[in-house]
């Protein structure tokens, strides 16, 4: 994803903006080597020092102050009362003990004042002269206090710190709701804006709010545990060039996803104040995937979410199947069908949309189908499905031993019909009309025949095959894609369910949303 894709930079300040993390980290060290050393006397236990280079990153880093005071004594087994956020040194309580760390650091920064990185400047420079907006987005009370020092209090667009975390009553890193309210204030949606970060809980709070770009920021030798949490790309010194890497879903590790049942609150904030459509492939979504087409019945719980989310907004199954299958399968009246992967489109008071060039390819998919009907008529379970827009060859019952004869054979049909393009999916393969047209198109077609073409809506799409990954792509920087699937694999979804069964569960939430809403 290009610069161009973004409208927004959010960028954290300790370790990517100013030289103040060490200052933090020394501070973290100097606070805990006393308490735990006064401790380790009275206990006449070992006295345990806290370790910068992995306790600092593992429990500290990036979380607002006494969530890291609570976080490090729990991985010592040490618990405390929470106490007064006047508490002061020696009350022996997390307020104070986080007050003592601050008063640590705010003697440095008034010493010594707040170096910057100034690659970090350059690229904040570069951005808005390109007219991106920038948010700096800080766990630190002390947020301002560093920018003055730093000389950097105009830079920003926008500002969220740890004073409006407590202000407004946010979760902090990991959660993503500092990054959320920032994106909220510069006006762009999650997707075109790009997240730098150095600290993991940050990055997988990036990574939690569906951001377009999750860059990992490397000052201190941390790359894998970045990678590992999230982050889409790691580098050890920031440019321009960062940004034009963008997201590549061959980077994108299928394990790293969120999945969207974990999340829910989340999606729930992007909803306020929007309106959603929602569409939905069929075969793997809706149901199972099952050993032949005609056997893909749609359970009843499944039709009764479809019928009451309808009732709340726009509901479209955008499939590969035959409209009027999908259709007589669905049999709910208030929904848009979609299908022939978007060529054949009805709808509600008169929605009607055909391809017109998706006519002109019915002889080259006639002779298509007869051909591999020929072709395939002695490989057992081989099951060639003539389509109103496709030819559709199913293998999933061929043995794996015929699977090389099943491709061929469709290889070569296409081949003899330049017109076809060949594409793929769960065991099938397919040839399709050579047009510009896919689901993506289709579902783009829809939000503009529907009037929901607007920043207002909020478009879900919900699919498990790879002709999905066209909506997803679609949708990428202004919906909310979601992977139905169980086995990895590359995508631009931004959530995954890993069955029809998770699927039903998100849409029942989507109902609760919209019915709390209204």
């Amino acid at each position: 994803m290009p610069i161009k894709s973004f409208d927004a930079l959010l960028v954290d300040l300790d370790g990517v903006v100013t030289k103040t993390a060490a200052v933090h980290a020394a501070a973290w060290k100097k606070l805990f080597d006393e308490f735990l050393s006064e401790r380790a006397k009275l206990e006449s236990t070992p006295f345990q020092p806290f370790d910068i280079d992995s306790d600092y990153p593992t429990y500290v880093d990036g979380k607002p102050r006494y969530d890291g005071v609570r976080s490090f004594l729990a991985s010592r087994g040490i618990s405390l009362p929470e106490g007064e956020s006047s508490d002061g040194p020696g009350t022996g309580t997390i307020c104070g003990l986080g007050n003592t760390k601050n008063q640590y650091f705010n003697a440095h920064l008034k010493q010594h004042g707040a170096e910057v990185f100034d690659d970090a400047i350059a690229l904040i420079h570069g951005a808005k002269s390109r007219g991106l907006k920038v948010a700096i987005v800080s766990s630190s009370k002390n947020c301002t206090a560093i920018l003055d020092a730093a000389g950097l209090a105009d830079l920003f667009d926008a500002q969220v710190d740890g004073l409006e975390l407590a202000r407004l009553g946010l979760p902090g890193k990991p959660a993503p709701d500092m990054f959320l309210e920032a994106a909220r204030r510069l006006g762009v949606e999650p997707q075109r804006a790009a997240v730098l970060e150095d600290a993991v809980s940050g990055v997988q709070a990036g990574r939690a709010g569906g951001f377009g770009l999750v860059v990992g920021v490397d000052r201190v030798g941390q790359a894998e545990a970045l990678r590992n949490n999230g982050a889409d790309v790691v580098v050890s010194e920031l440019s321009e060039g960062v940004l034009e890497l963008g997201r590549n879903p061959k980077d994108r590790s299928f394990d790293r996803i969120p999945r969207a049942l974990e999340h829910l609150d989340v999606i729930a904030r992007r909803m306020r104040g929007k309106r959603p459509a929602v569409f939905l492939d069929y075969d793997g979504t809706l149901t199972p995937i099952v050993e032949r087409p005609e056997l893909a019945v749609l359970s009843d719980e499944m039709r009764a979410a479809l019928r009451d989310l309808a009732e709340l907004c726009t509901v479209a199954i955008v499939s590969g199947r035959d409209r009027a299958d999908v259709v007589n399968l669905v049999r709910l009246d208030s929904v848009v069908y979609a299908g022939s992967h978007g060529f054949d489109i009805t709808g509600p008071k008169g929605l009607h949309m055909e391809h017109e060039g998706g006519a002109k390819h019915a002889p080259a998919l006639r002779e298509a189908a007869d051909a591999l009907d020929e072709r395939l008529g002695a490989v057992k379970g081989a099951l060639v499905e003539r389509k109103k827009y496709a030819v559709a060859v199913h293998y999933r019952l061929v043995a794996e031993e015929d699977f090389a004869t099943v491709e061929t054979a469709v290889e070569d049909a296409a081949r003899d019909h330049p017109e076809l393009r060949q594409t793929g999916g769960k065991k099938i393969f397919e040839l399709r009309p050579r047009l510009e047209w896919d689901k993506g198109k289709a579902v783009m077609w829809l939000l503009g025949a529907l009037d929901m073409d607007e920043p207002d809506v909020l478009p879900f799409y919900l699919g498990d095959d790879l002709t999905d990954e066209d909506a997803f792509k679609a949708l990428e920087s202004r919906g909310i894609g979601l992977l139905v699937a169980e086995d990895p694999r590359d995508t631009r979804a931004h959530y995954m369910l890993r069955d029809p069964d998770e699927a039903g569960i998100f849409l029942r939430h989507l109902i609760t949303n919209l019915e709390n809403a209204g």
